[in-house]
Formats: structure tokens, C-alpha cells, sequence
């Protein structure tokens, strides 16, 4: 077990807990401590927390949050630790960072078709082990080193959520640890409020160990279509956006189809997958609205070929490389997307801007679908009438003043062309710059979220810069 140059009343504790097991804990100031244990996603946000432990069981989670507790400690989990803000961390310094590494369950009922899940399970490995034990599947998003933690809590979207809903539409159960220490489950039958609260926001909930999700069988067949556009000018793109926007906000599109526009240094690429055959597909009519030409393709896979393919397409923009970056984000409501002329407005002022590296993307993402489905205070995830994501992405070692200026105005660009509305954001794309995060992203369930939190969590022991906090009773 890694140790500081110091014993703290914290650090006994912990050592307590791991009863000299190997690799349980490291404190910090330990040799490596940042590399082999902390491992931050963005090298931008430098966290140090007290403490990392990587513990075996449930219990041992509860002994560690009695740690925490009796030396006024912050807590947070980290299952695959892609916090854009490093929030697995603490998201600021001192907290005690629970990796769930270790929580790798996985089993599946052939009667219900019910998964129970380990929380420290990456999304690339939960589809190997749902489709070597029946072909089942959930929806979810497209990177494999994402881990299923954090991802199912805030939402969890992906090109098959217009089909199926989020991730966390999925759970029926969970095992989680409170404030308090106790182990318990929550369900809609079973501490149903904080059931509510888990799916959306659990970083400031408890630490969740398993799920038990409903699946559904894959898709036999799934349909990949990409088209690459280099003309060198973001302005020569507009047009060919406005045109991918207007066929993701058909209400009537159909719902086995997802698509991401994708600006990028010198052009754009649009990628689109559609779950069922090629036939299907093209009966769809939605091949007619994109473009045709020689720079487009259609690939044609099963289940898991088509995550490779989507999980391929996305390392390109956003690896799983721990990097420096800044990140910015909003959703839209059909009502507050883009005319062509603002489109044109903002992607020629792109063209003008100085970026400070060559290494930038901007991700427009459609939604909507199953996932509007679901009423707004179903959940707290509270982002049902929103359409369409943008998240943006500037990368540098270091990132320069030039590109957070571009980032930050590529963002003030967009809220103002868009004019007044309801804004809001994923909270995943979680962004210390946002002010009152909270507000953004658990809008109207934010007041419901507050009343659960200062039930179950008073003193505000499982925290993070974006997390919710306790009413002020």
C-alpha cells in the first residue's frame, strides 16, 4: 500500500480499512502518486486528493466513507475517470477519490433479460460480456474506455439512445453506499427518492457498486455512413450543415438513426448509424437528405462491428489519452437551434479566429427520440426536450490563452446567435467555467434534487465543484 511522507488521522484510517492488503490506497505525496493513482483525464486540471483507494467490496467502501466522515473529508467515486474537469479526482484538492476498478461484476437473467453490473466495468467490456451471455445490449455511448459508473448516472447517450433512451433509462436497480455508511439498495420500489436522484446525479448522492439494467437483444444488422468534406473554409461547410441540422430536428426522423457533424482544422465529417439493414435503411428515405457524392461511403456491420466502428470514428476526435484540453458545451431545444444565416454567421467567424492548435473539434450530436420520451421529472436527468448537443474541444500542451479565447467564443458565438432560451448543458460535459452549474445542468429538478440531497447527504460528504449541494432548510 502506497504511503506520504506523513501519517495522517485520515491515513491510519484507511490503513485500517485496507489491513495491509496490497494496492488498496496511496496518499498524497506519495512517489507516482499522480501517474499510478490519481491518473487524471485532462492534464489541464491538476486535482490532488488526499487519498486514492481501490477497494474490494461494498464494505469496504462503507469503511472508507466512515473515514472520510470522522476527518470532514470530501468523497468521489471514479469509474473509468473521463471527467473533463477531473471530478473522479474530487474535482479540487483533499477529497478521498474511490476507484472502483475492482467492482468488475457482471451476470445476466435469462428469464428477465436483467444484467447485474459492476460499477467499475468500462462500456467496451459490458457489450463483450451482454453479448456473450444472450446478445443482449443497452444504449449507451461510443467510447469503451468510458466507465459505466459515472457514464449511466448522468445520462449515458450514444447513437442508440434516439432508438432506446439513455443509459440510465435502463437501470431498475442499484446497490449504493450513503453518507451514513449503510449499504442499501434503491429502486422504484426501494428508497425511491434516492433512486430518482442516482439517475443524474449520484456524484452527490452515494457511491454506487452495482446496477441492474434491462437489455435488449442486438440488432442484427447495423448500417454506417460517413462523409468527409476537406474544402479548407468552415464557411464553405455551413450550407451542408444547416442541411444535417434540419434532417436531425424532423421530429418524424426515424429513431434507429443517430448522427454527429463534426468540425475539424480544413473541413467537416458527417457520420450517421442506422440500426437495421441497408433496406430498411434506404426505405427510410434518410440517404436522400445526406450528401451522395464520391466523399461519402455506407459500411455495412453486425452489432459489435458497428460499436468498433463508432468507437474508431470517436478516438480520432477524442482518445482516451489523458491530454491537456478545454471543453465547452450547450443543448438545444428544437425551438432554439440555428437559421442558416446565424449558421453561416458563426462558421465564418470561425474562419477568422486565431486557434492557437491544430488540434480542435466541435461535435454537433442529435438526440431526442426515446429519450424525449420519458417525462422530464421522471428522472433527474432533466434534458428530455433537448434535440441536439454541441460539445467543443481545444487540445495543446500546453492549452494556450489563444485557444480558450477560441473555445470560449466559439460558445458566446452560439448563445448569442441562438438569442434567448431555456440553455442548459449535459452534465458530462461538466465545465467549471459554467456559472451556477447546477442550474445548467439539472434545470428544472434541480429544487427536488436539493430538498433528497440535505436528506440524504446533510453535510455535503460526496462533492465535487459541479455537484448538487443540500437545501438550505
Amino acid at each position: 500500500m502506497g504511503q506520504g511522507p506523513s501519517t495522517s488521522a485520515l491515513q491510519q484510517c484507511i490503513q485500517g480499512v485496507a489491513n495491509n492488503r496490497a494496492n488498496f490506497a496511496a496518499f498524497a505525496g506519495s512517489p507516482l502518486y499522480q501517474i499510478q493513482w490519481v491518473k487524471p483525464y485532462n492534464l489541464d486540471v491538476h486535482v490532488e486528493p488526499a487519498a486514492v483507494v481501490r477497494p474490494e467490496t461494498a464494505q469496504d467502501i462503507s469503511d472508507i466513507i466512515k473515514c472520510a466522515n470522522a476527518n470532514g473529508v470530501k468523497v468521489q467515486a471514479k469509474s473509468g475517470g473521463h471527467s473533463y474537469q477531473n471530478y473522479g479526482a474530487g474535482g479540487s484538492d483533499g477529497a478521498v477519490a474511490i476507484d472502483m476498478v475492482n467492482f468488475q461484476k457482471f451476470s445476466m437473467d435469462t428469464k428477465t433479460w436483467y444484467a447485474t453490473i459492476g460499477a467499475g466495468n468500462r462500456l467496451g467490456e459490458v457489450d463483450k460480456k451482454m453479448h456473450a451471455q444472450g446478445g443482449r445490449a443497452m444504449a449507451h455511448g461510443v467510447c469503451p474506455g468510458v466507465g459505466l459508473g459515472g457514464h449511466a448516472t448522468i445520462g449515458g447517450l450514444g447513437p442508440m439512445s434516439r432508438m432506446w433512451g439513455s443509459a440510465l433509462d435502463h437501470i431498475v436497480e442499484v446497490e449504493v453506499v450513503t453518507a451514513d455508511g449503510k449499504i442499501q439498495r434503491a429502486s422504484a420500489t426501494q428508497n425511491e427518492d434516492l433512486f430518482w436522484a442516482l439517475r443524474g446525479s449520484a456524484s452527490g448522492f452515494g457511491v454506487i457498486t452495482e446496477f441492474v439494467v434491462r437489455t435488449h437483444p442486438e440488432p442484427a444488422n447495423v448500417v454506417q455512413y460517413e462523409y468527409t468534406i476537406k474544402l479548407g473554409k468552415q464557411a464553405d461547410v455551413a450550407p451542408l450543415y444547416s442541411k444535417w441540422q434540419a434532417l436531425m430536428a424532423d421530429p418524424k426522423l426515424d429513431r434507429r438513426f443517430g448522427s454527429m457533424f463534426i468540425m475539424f482544422p480544413l473541413g467537416a465529417i458527417i457520420t450517421g448509424t442506422f440500426y437495421g439493414t441497408q433496406e430498411e435503411f434506404l426505405t427510410t428515405g434518410i440517404p436522400n437528405a445526406l450528401p451522395q457524392d464520391g466523399n461519402g461511403h455506407l459500411v455495412i456491420n453486425d452489432w459489435l462491428g458497428g460499436l468498433a466502428h463508432d468507437a474508431e470514428k470517436e478516438a480520432l476526435y477524442l482518445s482516451g489519452l489523458a491530454m491537456p484540453f478545454v471543453s465547452r458545451s450547450l443543448a438545444f431545444k428544437r425551438q432554439d437551434l440555428l437559421g442558416p444565416e446565424k449558421i453561416k454567421d458563426i462558421f465564418n467567424w470561425v474562419d477568422t479566429q486565431k486557434k492557437g492548435t491544430l488540434l480542435w473539434f466541435i461535435i454537433f450530436d442529435a438526440a431526442g427520440g426515446a429519450i424525449e420520451d420519458v417525462p422530464q421529472n421522471a428522472t433527474a436527468f432533466a434534458h428530455r426536450d433537448k434535440v441536439m448537443y454541441y460539445q467543443s474541444y481545444g487540445i495543446g500542451l500546453p492549452v494556450t490563452k489563444t485557444t480558450k479565447d477560441f473555445i470560449t467564443g466559439f460558445h458566446d458565438q452560439v448563445v448569442q446567435k441562438a438569442g434567448p432560451g431555456t440553455w442548459g448543458t449535459y452534465p458530462g460535459y461538466v465545465n467549471n467555467a459554467l456559472v451556477d452549474q447546477q442550474k445548467q445542468y439539472w434545470d428544472s429538478n434541480l429544487p427536488a434534487l436539493e430538498q433528497i440531497k440535505a436528506r440524504w447527504d446533510p453535510k455535503d460528504l460526496f462533492h465535487n465543484p459541479g455537484s448538487v449541494r443540500p437545501a438550505k432548510n
